[in-house]
């Protein structure tokens, strides 16, 4: 029987073509003489200090906003591909007032601030890292930049939990590190901070620490409602290893956490008893009310048809619900446990698919799971281009509708061109993933001898339910093809 060491980090110019071409900018694939782990320069800290970098390239790319495009002209930080939620909104939700986020009602139509908690407490304590004097255009340069300092420590936590998650495969962070659309794309909004605690708490179930684990993905879901969505995969993986204990764990964390945060904003109370606060419903409110906006496929038909599409909330309920339902299957049926990070690309993508908007800053929330999902540069960089066309594409939109008569900018079908783009990108790392977990000597991490290496528990652990199959623990060695290895879990009777 032979098998790879489990400890040999995985060398990616050894097994990626792209990697390897990529590497002769710094001389190179590594030498089979070359002497690892002896300098400073781990893997996790130059990961982390590229993404820095990275993240310090997107600022300046924010430039020529920074320096007037937001505050001057109606469509500049549209031409400039340079726009951020970040200034606008500390006048505009009440922040340059001090006013207190779901307690003080907002002039306006809002009312309330739209985010979750979290997120609005982040912002709150931005603004008060913020100087109340001087002209507004000023504070809001200062707000901008306090939070980019904010979101570059979260990216950085993200980079490393990425780098720390497969323990071989270390530089598979870079990855995330050097994704284009994730520089562009980390000063729109404030998505970092519910990512970071999400690859925090993926970094804690793959320490098999599920009770961590679960706390870091409420405290997430805290922030942005998508990190909710992994307890979905956690339930079928779990349900087939049998691993209910764990499972458990995870989710009394993550309930307990989330309550932590919400219920002071929650609950308010009055001589008729207690109530739920208005201003802490307005997220799911608005969320429920929202219209079709930029950047999904019910635009897309919407705009192709002329239909204006009145049931979007429907349609992609039972979307979502189809596609979860389909996915449970896939994990239930397939030849071999999928990997955690697998299903959970999966899942957010089909989030991502099927809801009513995709804001530019949503490849965020895909990234470190593509990363751990798919972790082949060819593939990703395919991704990517669809992403960063997409992002060029809404702002040149944006900038000629916006630009009464002249229309300079691209037209509605060049746009309509660009979501096509964005929807066949995520599609395609999508059909990849699947075709992974139904042929897994096709997937690059477990070609070189991993079963799961995000999956904590589950790894390496065996099978308690499939669907249509009787399984056992091997007794013997399974061979892929293009490393020899061995093949644990279940395997057919």
């Amino acid at each position: 029987m032979t098998s790879v060491r489990r400890d040999e980090p995985v060398r990616p110019t050894k097994r990626d073509e792209v990697s390897a071409a990529g590497s002769e900018l710094i001389g190179g694939p590594i030498g089979r003489r070359a002497l690892l782990g002896t300098s400073w320069l781990t893997p996790v800290r130059v990961i982390a200090l590229v993404a820095i970098g990275m993240f310090a390239l997107g600022m300046v790319q924010k430039l020529p906003c920074y320096n007037g495009g937001w505050f001057f002209g109606a469509t500049s930080q549209y031409t400039h591909a340079c726009y951020s939620d970040i200034p606008h909104l500390y006048a505009g939700r009440g922040f340059a007032e001090g006013l207190i986020p779901y307690f003080d009602r907002l002039p306006g139509d809002m009312e309330y601030l739209e985010y979750p908690v979290l997120t609005g407490v982040f912002m709150e304590v931005a603004s008060w890292m913020t100087p109340h004097g001087g002209a507004i255009q000023h504070r809001e340069q200062i707000y901008w930049l306090v939070n980019a300092g904010m979101l570059m420590i979260c990216a950085a936590v993200i980079a490393v939990c990425v780098t720390r998650t497969h323990r071989r495969r270390p530089w598979d962070g870079l990855l995330v590190a050097l994704a284009p659309a994730f520089a562009l794309t980390a000063t729109i909004n404030w998505d970092l901070l519910a990512i970071a605690l999400t690859a925090a708490g993926m970094l804690m179930w793959s320490r098999s620490r599920p009770l961590a684990a679960g706390v870091l993905i409420g405290l997430a879901t805290a922030a942005k409602l998508y990190p909710a969505l992994l307890l979905g995969p956690l339930l079928v993986l779990c349900w087939r290893a049998g691993a209910w204990r764990a499972y458990g764990k995870a989710v009394a964390g993550a309930v307990v956490s989330w309550l932590v945060v919400n219920l002071p904003v929650m609950i308010t109370h009055n001589a008729s008893g207690f109530h739920i606060r208005e201003g802490w419903a307005k997220f799911y409110t608005f969320s429920q009310e929202r219209p079709i906006d930029f950047g999904s496929i019910w635009l897309l038909i919407s705009q192709r048809t002329g239909n204006p599409l009145e049931n979007a909330n429907t349609y992609a309920t039972l979307l979502m619900i189809l596609g979860c339902g389909a996915i449970g299957l896939l994990t239930l049926y397939a030849p071999r446990r999928p990997r955690f990070a697998q299903l959970a690309f999966l899942v957010v993508a089909l989030f991502i698919l099927t809801n009513k908007v995709y804001s530019p800053q949503y490849v965020l929330w895909l990234t470190p799971l593509a990363a751990l999902a798919r972790p082949r540069w060819r593939d990703f960089l395919i991704w990517q281009g669809c992403e960063v066309m997409y992002f060029l594409g809404i702002w040149m939109y944006l900038a000629y509708t916006g630009n009464g008569d002249k229309h300079q900018g691209l037209p509605t079908e060049g746009y309509q061109l660009a979501i096509a783009l964005h929807l066949l990108g995520t599609l395609y790392v999508c059909a990849v993933v699947v075709r992974d977990i139904l042929m897994p000597e096709r997937d690059v991490v477990r070609r070189d001898g991993d079963d799961d290496p995000s999956g904590g528990v589950l790894d390496r652990s065996p099978d308690a339910f499939v669907l249509g199959r009787t399984y056992h623990r091997p007794q013997h060695a399974v061979q892929f093809e293009g490393a020899p290895q061995v093949r644990w879990g279940a395997v057919r009777d």
